[in-house]
């Protein structure tokens, strides 16, 4: 094979590897796998259509993640993560997240605000209508748009690999009975004051709603 050829097959190889990653987080995430279930290499190279090199990659790629962990002689298995580990990841993304609120603020601009009022829109009409499913993914928005506002990079690549870890449970929290119309109050919260380029205030919401989700958690171990 030529060089070219070479480099063709290797550009053309890596989004294919980085696909496979993202496939495995989602159905992860999204509990196709259940907490400790095997992730065996070649049951996962027939249901992606993958080669066992691209499937060994992406349970690395999880691995360092922390969403999957490598059992010496026995291959893979989701890692599963305990509410009191949970508590300790939204502990650690207070400071972080409460930073992307008051870097927003500071930095909004006019396609941002009118972003966030789209948000807020469609976040006030999912928990009217009890769509839990289109809530969680709006919040899931949002905390995203939040951090590309705050042009935090820093930040923002740590707060990514955390939620990665807690996401299971926050997906539980978003359906607890009540939790989504105090939920929603919080991000709205959250959203007003970085439209009103308040940094104090955000970071005040923010910090807020994570301490609210700690104390749920803790009361629903």
């Amino acid at each position: 094979m030529t060089d070219a050829a070479l480099a063709e097959s290797d550009s053309a190889g890596a989004p294919a590897r980085i696909d496979l990653t993202q496939q495995l987080r989602d159905a992860i995430l999204g509990a196709d796998f259940a907490p400790h279930q095997r992730l065996i290499e070649a049951d996962l190279s027939e249901r992606y259509g993958a080669s066992r090199a691209s499937v060994r990659t992406a349970l690395l790629n999880l691995a360092s993640e922390g969403l999957v962990e490598r059992l010496p002689n026995r291959g893979a298995r989701v890692r599963a993560i305990s509410v009191d580990e949970a508590v300790e990841i939204v502990e650690v993304r207070i400071g972080l997240e409460s930073l992307c609120a008051r870097k927003a603020a500071e930095n909004l601009t006019a396609d941002d605000a009118a972003e966030l009022r789209h948000l807020r829109e469609a976040i006030t009409d999912a928990v009217g209508s009890g769509d839990l499913v289109e809530y969680s993914r709006l919040n899931q928005e949002l905390d995203q748009r939040v951090r590309e506002m705050s042009r935090h990079t820093t930040a923002t690549r740590l707060l990514e690999r955390l939620r990665a870890q807690s996401a299971r449970h926050q997906f539980r929290l978003a359906f607890h009975p009540g939790r989504a119309g105090t939920s929603a109050q919080e991000h709205i919260a959250i959203i007003d004051t970085v439209l009103a380029k308040d940094p104090d205030a955000a970071e005040d919401a923010t910090r807020a709603h994570l301490a609210s989700i700690i104390a749920l958690l803790r009361s629903m171990d």
